[in-house]
């Protein structure tokens, strides 16, 4: 799960498996699987950068657990 910021300051916890796509225009929005369309504060680069982040923090885990 990652953190998003929504244009009015807050912030949203998002299932980053579940995001279809993503687009700016300029505002940088959020579509999901289940037809959730979240409009984000964040660039896609940013949006990038967390969802890596967060699999190498589950991949770290998984391995610590080994």
């Amino acid at each position: 799960m990652i953190i998003l910021t929504k244009l009015d300051g807050k912030q949203i916890l998002i299932n980053e498996q579940l995001i279809e796509t993503a687009y700016e225009t300029p505002d940088t929005i959020v579509l999901m699987n289940n037809g959730h369309t979240y409009i984000v504060a964040e660039t896609l680069e940013d949006i990038m950068r967390k969802v890596t982040e967060f699999r190498r923090m589950v991949r770290r885990r998984v391995r610590n657990k080994e």
